[in-house]
């Protein structure tokens, strides 16, 4: 057997394997205490890590990471939010819409600066 058609065979085996392997995203509600902040557009809830659609926040060693971290953290860490996921994922993370008291998060990070 030529190297090509191996390489194609070891495709072909390890591709179902990965997406088998990653968990799949729930769709509709979830509500909860945020009980950690990654950066400025990715809460957790418990164990699962949601993505805030709608929002792009530099990752945490990036310049501005800290800051958009931090102001993450004093709007939302130990407080009770609601996110509607769609079943999307990004990366390790939930794709979604979250809301506290009401407001939809992304929009208050935004006018918050």
């Amino acid at each position: 057997m030529n190297s090509r058609l191996l390489g194609l065979l070891a495709c072909l085996l390890v591709l179902p394997w990965s997406a088998a392997s990653a968990p799949q995203c729930p769709r509709g509600t979830l509500t909860g205490k945020v009980t950690y902040v990654r950066d400025g557009d990715t809460i957790e809830l418990g164990e699962m890590a949601i993505r805030l659609q709608g929002l792009a926040a530099p990752e945490w060693n990036e310049p501005g990471g800290a800051e958009s971290r931090k102001a993450m953290m004093a709007l939302v860490h130990g407080r009770t939010v609601r996110c509607q996921l769609d079943g999307a994922r990004t990366y390790d993370r939930c794709a979604g819409i979250c809301y506290l008291e009401g407001a939809d998060i992304s929009e208050l990070i935004v006018h918050r600066g």
